[in-house]
């Protein structure tokens, strides 16, 4: 039985199931429409989910192949095969975890149904090579049914949870060197973002809140412009009644995040701990490893890793271990230490995901997530029945609290073994609060709305660690600010930029900065007209404001460990030394330093000064801003470029007709030559949100193209 799940969940799930399967023997060629809207973005109908899936993956390829292609190629292992040496530590830690092997198992073993949806996704990319000859693959010959099922590994898991672990970079290489016997070089993820920097924001209120009376929904992950986590706007639709709107992600066969006709929900990153580091005693020359009294095999095998160097590829037999707690990747001192990462071998991920975009009732939805499968993320769920309900969506293994399970543990140990996982029914949850509001911001479950939240002390400390968040207390400020919202300020305030961290941190400055004066000790007066703009702001973010800019600079700043006896105003001051530096003045208007522009989707992002750019009012995650924009400071550029923030965004009202309207960073396409690439730069930037067709007639009133793909023939016009 599913954990967590009541006999007859289950039983509904299954009937569930087999009524919608279609017969295992469905051979017939895949076929799809994939309508295009005033924005590029592409609205996938099909007869059956498959060949909506079949579109879908068409689409992708259309828009964005080079990418589908690289986050395939890291997913399976072979992205040294690609880029070289460099990667090699990467494609090891991928053979250790064996993501390729439970992929394929995960296929095997799916139902008719799922594997016929995964066979019409791969089909799409294949066909898609077929009818464009010209089309260069870099590496791959052909797309396989289970790529999806690894990629979901390889970002929830390699890219994900493996990092919970709180383990340097060059802990995993050390391992490397223990275990293969060969150096190599560490690469940095230059698409990476700073900890703080990744998260999502999430709100929703009930009819008692709402000038229409139905439920409000905003969608806001906050996820990589670039790279393998960026983030692709879609629309699937079957005739078998699946249709689903939203984001996913370029390799993944249906958006996972977004609303149907009846409901949709917002996915925040949580911080539960689904990972521990095992550090294991390895005896008989690493054969062996102590458990208890006793001293268990270490389990070993090889991979073959294929690494391209100049003009060739030369194969690599890597060896690979683990212990019953999980692969041998890292170490700690002197000792290797094995991931254990909860549910890595069990199947469910895209199959819960599936059922979610399916579900049509708060039932429904509720049935679809009990699994826990899917393993991480706060929910935020709105349904035109006016419910609203967050759960703190978590597969939390169940764990000793008399081990501190932020530090690795003793893997010898027999105390430190999980018991299981933590069910639906005990982890945070909240439905249809009295205050008419939800919202979660990266944060703590326990600050959810303004009363009526679940409480700390009824669930272990290990549950749910994660703090408040600046940008949870702007969502709360917003949502208390009015008794309700309509459409047009739910819209409005969505885009947000009041940066929070201000009404703290410049009272603090302040006063330090008049002891200064009061010290008479120097230095004072030269950041007098700094203290001056700082002193008039709003703390607002906008393109024009200098003050921002000098808060931002000396917000982030502030937020290291200082020293000295007049901490806050050396940060200031620093900034001040910055702007100087960079722009020979200290009143630098935010939005020249910080800029939004397009660039190909390969996984190096940065900006340059001498391509073009546009202003962006949003600011850096700590501050608090709704409209979250990650913009670092890179060598050689004076003006700063965003990498991440609002990857997308979507406002949905869930009354008798659900409405909803979206935003990307820019638009569907990333080839140079695209007329569709910057559809929407401008737009986003200022929070105009564009229409998100949701029901077919709509989609094809307000397509400007309609093309038929697959079938017998070619993909053509209609």
């Amino acid at each position: 039985m599913l954990s967590g799940m009541k006999p007859s969940a289950c039983i509904a799930l299954v009937l569930a199931s087999c009524a919608a399967s279609p017969p295992a023997t469905d051979d017939r060629p895949f076929e799809a429409t994939i309508h295009r809207d005033a924005f590029g973005v592409a609205h996938v109908h099909g007869a059956t989910d498959a060949d909506a899936a079949y579109g879908f993956a068409y689409a992708q390829a259309e828009d964005n192949l080079w990418q589908v292609e690289e986050n395939f190629v890291r997913a399976l292992g072979r992205a040294a095969e690609l880029h070289g040496d460099a990667l090699v530590l990467d494609d090891w830690i991928n053979g250790s975890l064996e993501i390729p092997r439970l992929a394929r198992d995960e296929f095997d073993a799916s139902d008719a149904r799922l594997r016929r949806l995964l066979v019409g996704f791969a089909a799409g990319f294949n066909d898609y090579v077929r009818d464009h000859p010209d089309t260069e693959l870099r590496l791959l010959e052909r797309f396989e049914p289970w790529y999806p099922l690894a990629l979901i590994r390889y970002l929830y898991y390699q890219r994900g949870f493996l990092g919970s672990l709180r383990l340097p970079r060059a802990s995993y290489a050390r391992a490397f060197r223990r275990i293969t016997g060969l150096d190599i070089e560490v690469a940095v993820d230059g698409t990476a973002i700073p900890r703080d920097e990744v998260g999502s924001n999430s709100w929703a209120v009930g009819p008692a809140r709402s000038a229409s009376g139905a439920a409000l929904l905003f969608i806001n992950p906050h996820l990589p412009f670039f790279g393998p986590s960026q983030v692709y706007e879609g629309h699937v639709l079957s005739d078998e009644g699946w249709n689903f709107t939203g984001y996913g992600r370029f390799g993944f066969p249906m958006p996972y995040v977004g609303f149907n006709e009846e409901l949709g929900w917002a996915s925040t990153d949580n911080a539960a701990d689904l990972a521990d580091a095992y550090v294991e005693t390895l005896v008989e020359d690493g054969r062996g490893y102590a458990y208890g009294d006793d001293v268990r095999e270490v389990r070993a095998w090889s991979a073959t890793v294929r690494v391209k160097r100049g003009d060739e590829v030369v194969a690599l037999e890597l060896p690979m271990r683990s212990t019953h707690h999980g692969p041998l990747v890292a170490t700690s001192g002197e000792r290797l230490v094995a991931a254990k990462l909860a549910k890595l071998d069990a199947p469910g991920w895209l199959a819960q995901w599936y059922a979610m975009t399916r579900a049509d009732s708060l039932d429904a939805f509720r049935r679809a997530v009990e699994p826990l499968d899917m393993l991480f993320g706060n929910y935020l769920y709105a349904d035109r029945d006016g419910n609203i309900f967050y759960v703190y969506n978590a597969c939390v293994p169940v764990r000793d609290e008399a081990f501190d399970w932020r530090q690795p543990v003793e893997g010898r140990d027999p105390r430190t073994e999980w018991r299981g996982f933590h069910s639906m029914n005990e982890i945070p949850q909240l439905l249809n609060p009295a205050s008419g509001y939800l919202q979660n911001c990266n944060s703590t479950p326990f600050l959810t709305t303004s009363a009526g939240n679940p409480a700390a002390e009824d669930f272990p400390a290990y549950m749910a660690p994660e703090p408040d968040s600046a940008r949870a207390k702007n969502a709360r400020r917003i949502l208390e600010s009015r008794e309700t919202f309509d459409f047009d300020a739910w819209t409005r305030l969505s885009y947000d930029t009041t940066l929070v961290t201000a009404d703290v941190d410049l009272p603090r400055l302040f006063a330090e900065y008049d002891a200064l004066r009061a010290a008479d000790t120097g230095g004072a007066d030269e950041l007098a007209r700094a203290i001056e703009l700082l002193r008039a702001w709003n703390h607002v973010a906008t393109p024009q404001s200098t003050a921002t800019t000098l808060y931002v600079l000396f917000g982030a700043r502030a937020r290291r460990e200082l020293a000295g006896d007049w901490p806050l105003t050396d940060a200031l001051r620093a900034a001040c030394d910055e702007l100087g530096d960079g722009w020979d003045t200290i009143e630098v208007p935010w939005g020249e330093l910080n800029r939004h522009q397009r660039v190909h989707s390969s996984g190096t992002p940065g900006g340059r000064d001498d391509a073009p750019s546009l202003a962006a009012a949003g600011g850096p995650s700590w501050a608090g801003p709704m409209f979250t924009f990650w913009a670092p400071r890179e060598e050689g550029q004076r003006r700063r470029y965003g990498v991440g923030g609002n990857s997308y965004v979507a406002v949905v009202e869930f009354g008798e007709r659900v409405r909803g309207f979206s935003l990307h960073p820019f638009g569907s396409a990333t080839s140079p030559d695209s007329p569709r690439r910057a559809d929407l730069e401008e737009r986003y930037l200022s929070g105009d949100y564009k229409p998100a067709w949701l029901t077919l007639d709509d989609v094809r009133a307000n397509a400007l193209t309609a093309r038929k793909v697959g079938g017998a023939a070619p993909a053509r016009d209609e």
